[in-house]
C-alpha cells in the first residue's frame, strides 16, 4: 500500500483558494479513480472534486468549512499495489497534515515575529516571507506594506481575508509609515514582553470587536459557501476597479414587434422560448467585435484585451447566483445564443453547472429587468472590465421627429466600467454602437437562425 495525497485543484481561471463545502467521503471509504470526493465553493461555483486514485480514504484533513488555497492537501489515500510497509504509511499522512496550508507559513512568521529582544521585526532585505499570489496581488493593488500585517491564519499566515478587513476598516499601513504607530502597526511585536499589549490597536482586531447582536424575533440565516464567494468577489471587484457608470435609452419597438411574430412558432419548432435577452447578447456580442478594447482585463503592469468573445450571464437559483459562459458568442446566432442561454438556466436551477460552464467569461451582460428593474449599477465580475444592465422594456410617450408623440417601447442600458481599463470616450462609442444595432433589429434585417 502507498499514501497519495489529493490537493485543492485550480476551478478556474484567477482561482487561488477554494472552500470545503461538504465530503461526499469519510475515512475507510473505498473509492474509484475520478468518484467525487468533496464538494468545494469557488468563486460563484460549486464543483466537485475528483479522487486522482483508487483506494481506501485514510485522513481528511481539512474540515467542512475550511477555505484553502490551490495545491494544499486536502485529504490522503491509501492506495491499491504500493509496496510501502504499513509504520511508513502514516509518514506521508502527517506530512500532509504539516502541508495543510502552504509551506511559506513558517517563513512568513519568522519573518514577521523577529527573535526576542530584536528592536525590530526580523524582515531582511529581499524578504524570505513567502505570501500567497491572491494575497500578493491584493497587497500590491491596494499598496498594503505586508511587514505591517498581523496574519490570523495558521501561525501568524497573512491570508486575503486579513488584507479585505484592512481594506474595509481604511487603515490600510502603507510603506514608510511609523511602525510604532498604534493606528497603523501591524508586525508581529518583538522587542520586549510588554509589546502584545498593543495588539488591541490594529484595525484587523479591531473590526471583530462590533458584532451585529441578534434581538428576539429575528432569523439567522447561515452563510453558504456560496454566498462567502459572492461576497468575497462583490469586494474584491468594488476594492480594486474604481467603478465609473453610463446609461443609454434605446428604442425597441421594431425588436419587440419582431420578436412577439416569431415566439409563437419559434416555441412549437424549438423546444425553448425565444427571449429578448437573447437579442440583446446577440447586439452586445457584435459590438465586442468592432470594439474589443471592451473585451479586456486590467492585469497589474497591463491590460489584456481577449481574443473570444465569452459573455457570461447572471443565473439565479433559489439561494445563490451562478455566471456561467457563453462562449464565442459572436459566432452564435440569436437561436443559438437563445439555445445556450436556456440550456444554462436549467443547469444553474438544477445544481448541474460544472466549472468549465464558469470560466472564460470576457463580460458580463445581466438582464435585471426581468424583475421589474428600470436602471441600476452592477458591479463588474472580476476580472472582467465591464458589465451591462439590461433593464426592463416599458412603454413610454416619445416625441418623434415629425414632432408627434408616440408611445414606444424603450429599454435602459447601464453600463459599470473599470475605468483603469476604459474611458468614457470608447465606452460611449460602444454604448452608441449597441443602440444603433438593436434599433435596427427588424423582421427585414434581422435573421435569428
Amino acid at each position: 500500500m502507498a499514501i497519495e495525497n489529493i490537493k485543492m485543484p485550480q476551478l478556474g481561471e484567477s482561482v487561488t483558494e477554494g472552500t470545503i463545502e461538504k465530503w461526499l467521503v469519510q475515512p475507510g471509504d473505498h473509492v474509484n479513480k475520478y468518484d467525487p470526493l468533496a464538494e468545494v465553493n469557488t468563486d460563484k461555483v460549486t464543483a466537485e472534486v475528483p479522487s486522482s486514485f483508487t483506494g481506501i480514504i485514510k485522513e481528511l484533513i481539512a474540515s467542512e468549512g475550511d477555505t484553502l488555497e490551490v495545491g494544499a492537501i486536502v485529504c490522503t489515500i491509501e492506495t491499491e499495489g504500493g509496496d510501502a510497509a504499513p509504520a511508513e504509511e502514516e509518514k506521508p499522512s502527517e506530512a500532509g497534515k504539516e502541508n495543510v496550508m502552504p509551506a511559506a507559513d513558517t517563513e512568513v512568521t519568522k519573518g514577521l515575529q523577529g527573535t526576542k529582544g530584536s528592536s525590530q521585526p526580523v524582515r531582511p532585505e529581499g524578504s524570505k516571507a513567502r505570501y500567497s499570489p491572491a494575497v500578493l496581488r491584493l497587497a500590491q493593488d491596494n499598496d498594503i506594506d505586508l511587514a505591517q500585517v498581523q496574519g490570523t491564519g495558521n501561525e501568524g499566515r497573512i491570508t486575503r481575508k486579513d488584507l479585505l478587513a484592512l481594506i474595509e476598516s481604511g487603515n490600510i499601513p502603507k510603506a514608510g509609515d511609523a511602525p510604532t504607530a498604534p493606528a497603523q502597526e501591524e508586525s508581529r511585536p518583538a522587542a520586549s514582553e510588554s509589546a502584545p499589549a498593543q495588539a488591541p490597536s490594529a484595525p484587523a482586531p479591531a473590526q471583530k470587536s462590533a458584532p451585529i447582536e441578534s434581538a428576539p424575533g429575528d432569523i439567522e440565516i447561515p452563510v453558504t459557501g456560496v454566498r462567502r464567494a459572492i461576497a468575497a468577489n462583490m469586494l474584491k471587484s468594488k476594492h480594486e476597479a474604481p467603478h465609473a457608470w453610463m446609461m443609454v435609452e434605446v428604442d425597441v419597438t421594431e425588436l419587440v414587434s419582431y420578436r412577439d411574430s416569431l415566439k409563437k412558432d419559434f416555441k412549437s419548432k424549438e423546444g425553448f422560448n425565444l427571449t429578448y435577452f437573447a437579442f440583446f447578447v446577440k447586439a452586445v456580442s457584435q459590438a465586442l467585435k468592432e470594439f474589443p478594447m471592451m473585451n479586456s482585463m486590467w492585469a497589474g503592469d497591463k491590460i489584456i484585451q481577449k481574443k473570444d468573445i465569452n459573455i457570461s450571464i447572471a443565473v439565479a437559483s433559489d439561494n445563490a447566483l451562478f455566471v456561467p459562459v457563453i462562449k464565442n458568442s459572436d459566432e452564435k446566432s440569436i437561436k443559438g445564443i437563445g439555445k445556450e442561454i436556456n440550456e444554462l438556466a436549467v443547469k444553474a436551477r438544477s445544481g448541474k453547472l460544472k466549472s468549465a460552464d464558469m470560466q472564460g467569461g470576457t463580460f458580463t451582460v445581466n438582464s435585471t429587468g426581468s424583475f421589474g428593474s428600470v436602471q441600476s449599477m452592477g458591479i463588474i465580475n472580476h476580472p472582467q472590465a465591464a458589465i451591462l444592465q439590461v433593464e426592463s422594456i416599458v412603454k413610454r410617450p416619445v416625441i418623434m421627429d415629425n414632432g408627434m408623440i408616440a408611445a414606444r417601447d424603450m429599454v435602459n442600458l447601464c453600463l459599470s466600467l473599470d475605468h483603469r481599463v476604459l474611458d468614457g470616450l470608447i465606452c460611449g462609442q460602444f454604448m452608441a454602437r449597441v443602440k444603433e444595432i438593436l434599433e435596427n433589429m427588424n423582421k427585414d434585417n434581422t435573421s435569428v437562425y
